[in-house]
């Protein structure tokens, strides 16, 4: 890890090109740790395509991902399950990984659901399911965690609660987050850097200064703008002109 300033992952002008079409272009960023770094754009904007390409997914990219860890936890916006197959919570969290009892004990209950461990996992809530999926991601205590819209399928108030999660995982494994969201103004609560994507940045920041940004009140409307504009956020980093964090 780079101990100058503590980067896990920077991505300096990368793209990626599908069927010769650009997914997402001239994209620059980086994942401190114990900061939390979210990604912002309407659908298409090529959001899930960058944080693939800051996992390593994709090969054939245009510029260049610096990784300074190996210890990365996922989760994808998509996940494939039979929820007709018995598989119970304590299961799933064993499909991939050869974890111990109590590490998986330990993650359930940083996420809240230890009381879940023995229920089948097709009768979780929407919010439940997101819980289990973030404890399966943290379970190896990874330096650097990608959250790819974590809190689809749950209604405001789990949002909300998530989002708390979210900021206190953070905080506790001091690792860093790169965090995709639709949701626009919730989030930014616990938002160290904001970075508007539309194919490529449109504006990058604090949320304070991105809600400012003419590119994106234009794709999300004043209101957004305005709404976004209500929360304040103490830094000890500044951001340079070109988006870069740096330490005060």
């Amino acid at each position: 890890m780079s101990l100058e300033n503590n980067i896990l992952v920077k991505l300096n002008n990368v793209g990626f090109q599908q069927n010769t079409k650009w997914l997402v272009k001239g994209v620059s960023l980086q994942v401190e740790k114990g900061k939390i770094v979210t990604l912002i754009g309407p659908n298409g904007s090529g959001k899930s395509t960058t944080a693939k390409i800051a996992l390593g997914l994709f090969k054939n990219i245009e510029g260049e991902v610096e990784k300074y860890t190996n210890k990365i936890g996922y989760v994808p916006q998509k996940i494939s399950i039979d929820w007709t197959l018995p598989l119970r919570v304590k299961d799933f969290m064993l499909l991939t990984e050869n974890l111990r009892d109590d590490t998986v004990d330990e993650a359930l209950s940083m996420t809240g659901v230890s009381h879940l461990k023995d229920k089948n996992l097709g009768n979780l809530s929407g919010g439940e399911f997101q819980r289990v999926l973030l404890a399966r991601a943290i379970s190896k205590k990874p330096e650097l965690l990608v959250l790819d819209e974590p809190v689809q399928g749950v209604d405001f108030t789990g949002e909300i609660a998530l989002y708390e999660l979210i900021k206190k995982i953070s905080e506790k494994l001091n690792c860093g987050i790169l965090l995709i969201s639709h949701d626009l103004h919730t989030v930014m609560s616990a938002t160290d850097h904001v970075v508007c994507l539309n194919g490529h940045v449109c504006c990058s920041g604090t949320p304070i200064a991105v809600a400012k940004n003419n590119e994106y009140k234009a794709l999300f409307g004043e209101h957004a703008a305005q709404t976004l504009s209500i929360y304040e956020h103490k830094h000890d980093h500044v951001h340079s002109s070109d988006g870069e964090i740096k330490k005060n």
